[in-house]
C-alpha cells in the first residue's frame, strides 16, 4: 500500500491546477482586462486589515500555538553544570549504605572529553576507573554507564582532560532502584537535581541534531565563556539563550523562543496576505496552509537558528511588500517607514544567518524595480526624479548598510566580552571581522557527507527528509521524526509558483512578480552551491509557496466567489488532514510500525519514518 500513497496528494495537486486553470480561463474569456491603475506598480496595492480579521487571525494564532506547544519537551532538567578544572578535582557521593551499583547516568554538559568513575566501600580505596565519554553528538542530555554490578558506598567522578563541564550523575542498583546520594562539595553539585532524572531518556529529555551546538553556544553566551559554534553570527543564539534565561536550563526553554516565533510568524503572514489580496478567506487559508506545513511546525520546534532567519525574512518581505505597491506619486515621508523597518528587520536577520542575504538580493530587485516605475511615472508627467531618487538612497544607504551593520556588530559583544575586550572596541571589531572569515571560509571550503544530504532540486519535490530522531521502543512502536514539507503543499506551492510566472508574463500582476522573485532570491543561491545541503534550507523559499497559493486562492475566488471559496477551504482541509496523517512523523509521538511502514514512508529509502 505504502508504494502509492503519494499518489492521493498527488492527484489532489492535479485537480487543485485545473480547477484554478479551468476558474481563471472562465473568469477572463470574452471580458476585457481589467484596467490597472497608472499610479501603481503593475497594479499592486495595499489591501488594510479589517475588524474582521481579528478573529481569524486569533484563533489560527491560538490553535496552532497550543498544537505547536504541546509535546514540546520536558520542563526539568540539571540547571547548573559543574566545571571541572583540574585532572585532580574529584565529585564524590556517598551512599547510605553498600549497594549493588549496576549504572551511573550522566547529564552531559560543554566540551568534550572523559570522565573516570570510581568506586569504594570505605572510601579509602578506589576501584580501576570506568571511563564515560562526553562526545560532542552527546551533550545536554542523560547517557547511561554500566559499571558491572559493583559493590560500593561511596562514587568519584574525575576529568580526564578539563576543563569540561557535568550536569548531574544518578546512580542504579542491580534491582533497578535509584539510589539516594549524599554528597558535599563538588559532590553535592552533581547529586542536588536528583528529581530531575526522566522515565525514559529521549528527544523531549536530551538535545538532538544540531540542537547540540547553538543550545550549547546559548548557554556558553550565558556564563560568559568563548562560543564553541562560530559558524554563524551570534543573534539566534542570544534569542535561544534568552528562552533558557526566562524558562530554564532544559529542552523546553531552550526550545521555546524558536516555538514562540514560529507561532509569530501566522499573524505576520496573515497582514501580508491580506495587504496583497484583501479577502478574508484567502488570507485565512494561506496562513494555515503554511501553519500546517511539516517544515514550518518540525523547524520551528528544535532549538536552531533557522526559524529566526525565515521570521525576519518574512518581516522584511512585508514591509517590502507595503513599500513596493506604495502609489507611484506617494511622497516621501509616506515611503520612508515601510522602507526603514524592512531594513531593520533584514539586519535582524543577517544578524541570525547568512540565508537572510539570499533574501535581501530580492529586497535590491524589488526596490529598484519600484525606482524604475517611479522614474517612468513622474518622467510622462514632467517632475523631478533626481531628488526623489538622492534622499531614497540616502535613507536605504542608512537602514539596509548602516544600522545592519551596527547591529550586526552588537550582536558580537557576547563575543567581546568573552574575549576580555570591551564593546565596541578595536579588538571588537577584529573578532567580528576574523569570524567573518572564518565563516565564509567554512562554507564555502565544508567537505562532508550525511545520509540525509539532498540537492536543490530534490527540495522542491518534497523528495528527501532529513531524520531528526529514530528510536525503537519495542512491542512494535517506534518514535521518529524528521523536516520535510506537507506533499500537498509543497507541490501544489510550486505550480503555484508557475502559475505567477504565467500571470506575470500574460497579466503583468505585480503580486505575482513580488511572489517569483521573493522565491527565486531564496532557491536560486542553492542551485550553486556545491557543498552539502539539506532540505530545511527550502524553508525560506516554502514561506512563499504559502504566498502563492494564496494568490491562487485569490483568483478562485474572484472568478467564482462562493464555490472558490469553498474551494480554498476544502483544500486547506486536506492540507491539515494531512498534517493529522503525519503527525507521529512530525513529533515523535510513538506509533506502531506497521502504521509507519504502511501509511507514512511513502517513497522506499526516502522516507524514513
Amino acid at each position: 500500500m505504502k508504494s502509492y500513497l503519494w499518489l492521493i496528494p498527488a492527484v489532489a495537486t492535479l485537480i487543485v491546477a485545473l480547477w484554478f486553470t479551468a476558474y481563471r480561463a472562465t473568469s477572463v474569456l470574452g471580458s476585457p482586462k481589467p484596467e490597472r491603475r497608472r499610479d501603481r506598480l503593475l497594479g499592486c496595492s495595499v489591501h488594510p486589515m479589517e475588524r474582521s480579521d481579528a478573529l481569524p487571525v486569533i484563533v489560527i494564532t491560538v490553535v496552532y500555538a497550543v498544537t505547536a506547544f504541546l509535546g514540546l519537551g520536558s520542563g526539568k532538567a540539571p540547571d547548573s553544570l559543574m566545571r571541572f578544572t583540574s585532572p585532580e578535582q574529584a565529585a564524590v557521593v556517598e551512599f547510605r549504605d553498600a549497594e549493588l551499583l549496576d549504572e551511573v547516568w550522566f547529564f552531559t554538559g560543554i566540551k568534550t572529553g572523559n570522565y573516570l568513575v570510581e568506586t569504594s566501600v570505605d572510601g579509602e580505596g578506589w576501584s580501576e576507573p570506568v571511563t564515560f565519554e562526553q562526545t560532542n553528538a552527546g551533550q545536554f542530555g542523560w547517557y547511561k554507564l554500566d559499571v558491572s554490578a559493583r559493590i560500593a558506598k561511596y562514587v568519584r567522578v574525575r576529568a580526564e582532560r578539563p576543563p569540561i563541564y557535568l550536569g548531574e550523575i544518578v546512580c542504579f542498583n542491580v534491582s533497578g532502584d535509584r539510589i539516594p546520594l549524599n554528597g558535599s562539595g563538588y559532590g553535592a553539585m552533581l547529586a542536588d537535581d536528583q528529581e530531575t532524572f526522566p522515565d525514559h531518556a529521549n528527544y523531549l529529555t536530551n538535545a538532538y541534531f544540531d540542537e547540540i551546538y547553538h543550545v550549547r553556544t546559548a548557554y556558553e553566551h550565558i556564563i560568559g565563556i568563548q562560543p564553541y559554534e562560530v559558524s554563524h553570527p551570534p543573534l539566534g543564539k542570544l534569542i535561544i539563550a534568552a528562552g533558557i534565561k526566562i524558562f530554564g536550563f532544559d529542552p523546553f526553554g531552550w526550545r521555546f523562543m524558536g516555538t514562540f516565533f514560529g507561532v509569530l510568524m501566522l499573524p505576520l503572514l496573515y497582514i501580508l496576505i491580506k495587504n496583497m489580496f484583501g479577502k478574508t478567506v484567502v488570507a485565512a487559508c494561506g496562513t494555515l496552509v503554511f501553519a500546517f506545513d511539516f517544515m514550518h511546525f518540525v523547524q520551528t520546534r528544535i532549538a536552531t537558528i533557522d526559524t529566526y532567519g525565515v521570521f525576519f525574512i518574512l518581516l522584511m518581505f512585508l514591509f517590502m511588500y507595503r513599500y513596493f505597491a506604495l502609489p507611484l506619486d506617494a511622497p516621501l515621508s509616506k515611503t520612508f517607514p515601510p522602507l526603514i523597518a524592512c531594513g531593520i528587520s533584514f539586519g535582524l536577520g543577517v544578524a541570525c544567518k547568512w540565508i537572510v542575504l539570499y533574501g535581501g538580493a530580492g529586497l535590491a530587485v524589488l526596490w529598484l524595480i519600484r525606482q524604475i516605475a517611479v522614474a517612468a511615472y513622474l518622467h510622462g508627467r514632467k517632475k523631478r526624479f533626481g531628488a526623489y531618487l538622492i534622499k531614497t538612497v540616502v535613507v536605504s544607504i542608512a537602514f539596509f548598510i548602516a544600522v545592519p551593520a551596527m547591529i550586526y556588530i552588537t550582536a558580537y559583544v557576547p563575543y567581546a566580552h568573552a574575549a576580555g575586550a570591551k564593546a565596541f572596541s578595536a579588538e571588537h571589531l577584529n573578532i567580528v571581522l576574523e569570524n567573518q572569515k572564518f565563516m565564509f571560509g567554512y562554507h564555502s571550503k565544508l567537505v562532508a557527507t550525511h545520509p540525509y544530504s539532498s540537492p536543490w532540486w530534490n527540495w522542491v519535490v518534497d523528495g528527501r527528509p532529513i531524520l531528526y530522531y529514530l528510536e525503537s521502543l519495542g512491542d512494535g512502536k517506534r518514535s521518529a521524526f524528521g523536516a520535510f514539507g506537507n506533499p500537498l503543499v509543497w507541490w501544489t506551492g510550486l505550480l503555484a509558483v508557475i502559475s505567477a510566472v504565467v500571470s506575470l508574463i500574460s497579466r503583468k500582476k505585480g503580486e505575482a512578480l513580488f511572489i517569483v522573485i521573493a522565491y527565486l532570491a531564496q532557491l536560486l543561491p542553492w542551485v550553486f552551491v556545491t557543498r552539502i545541503c539539506f532540505i530545511y534550507h527550502y524553508f525560506p523559499s516554502a514561506l512563499f509557496l504559502a504566498v502563492a497559493i494564496s494568490m491562487m486562492m485569490n483568483d478562485v475566488v474572484e472568478a467564482r466567489h462562493i464555490r472558490g471559496k469553498w474551494g480554498c477551504i476544502a483544500f486547506t482541509a486536506c492540507c491539515i488532514a494531512l498534517f493529522a496523517m503525519f503527525y507521529p512523523a512530525l513529533t515523535g509521538v510513538p506509533v506502531s510500525i506497521k502504521y509507519a511502514d504502511n501509511w507514512l514512508s511513502w517513497f522506499a529509502g526516502a522516507y524514513p519514518f
